[in-house]
């Protein structure tokens, strides 16, 4: 396996410490042309550095998405369609209908597979067992301190610069909505609505709770199989207080698991 990253931001860097830790190589570094010459100083020296996926050294097998939405939407294609298989943690960018079928597409064009991360949440296993069967209802609830919603649509509901009173919902609706409406903040939504039954009857709550510090991920399910509650509090990385550290080890884990002859 030999991999390049899409992006060099916080969840990019803890992965290239941890795949390094795991004795892999980062082949090559796909960024933003304007991002190209910022960025030698950050990266392997041995590491290529690139702007679009034709640049990549030709014995790169995997692409790991760490950019966002705006970075699948812009590489993931290209990349399945030259039979890179791609992972990504940029979940919620599949609620676009357009994208989600250029992405199959364009994986079945060139015999890859995009792999999805399991990003901040858990019990993923578990709803994707359930759904064999029928499933009633999904609801995800996204709780996160007012500081955390800044520079998303919930500060068109809500005064996030003053003290808010009590925990308040700015944000009741499909996974769907809650992906395109909240691309930095509802991977997760996506990430169970996959797992679930669905972007569109996945129901989503996004909450701006004063008496909390940390983020904090809830899945409601109920179906044949009985019912579940899952719940996570997840720590933020380091170096950036806007970037998820399970999410950062999901992709890790992704990786890891390709080449074992073993999956658990």
């Amino acid at each position: 396996m030999k991999i390049a990253l899409l992006g060099n931001g916080a969840i990019s860097r803890y992965v290239q410490q941890a795949t390094l830790k795991q004795g892999l190589h980062i082949e090559a570094f796909l960024l933003r042309p304007q991002r190209l010459d910022e960025n030698h100083q950050s990266v392997a020296s041995d590491s290529s550095i690139v702007s679009s996926v034709t640049a990549l050294p030709p014995d790169v097998t995997h692409l790991i998405d760490c950019a966002g939405h705006q970075g699948l939407a812009e590489h993931g294609p290209a990349a399945l369609r030259a039979g890179l298989d791609v992972i990504t943690v940029s979940i919620g960018a599949l609620a676009d209908p357009d994208l989600y079928d250029d992405l199959v597409s364009s994986a079945t064009e060139g015999g890859s597979r995009l792999h999805l991360a399991s990003g901040a949440i858990g019990a993923l296993d578990t709803l994707r067992a359930a759904r064999s069967g029928q499933l009633d209802s999904v609801r995800y609830t996204g709780r996160k301190p007012p500081q955390g919603w800044i520079g998303s649509p919930a500060e068109q509901i809500l005064d996030l610069q003053s003290p808010l009173p009590s925990a308040l919902t700015h944000f009741t609706g499909s996974a769907r909505d809650a992906a395109l409406r909240y691309p930095k903040n509802a991977n997760v939504a996506a990430a169970v609505a996959l797992a679930g039954v669905g972007f569109d009857t996945t129901e989503v709550e996004l909450i701006a709770d004063p008496t909390i510090s940390s983020n904090i991920h809830e899945i409601c399910a109920s179906g044949d199989f009985g019912s579940f509650t899952f719940s996570i509090t997840g720590n933020s990385l380091p170096d950036n207080p806007r970037s998820s550290a399970l999410a950062a080890m999901s992709v890790v884990a992704e990786i890891l698991a390709i080449n074992k002859p073993i999956r658990s």
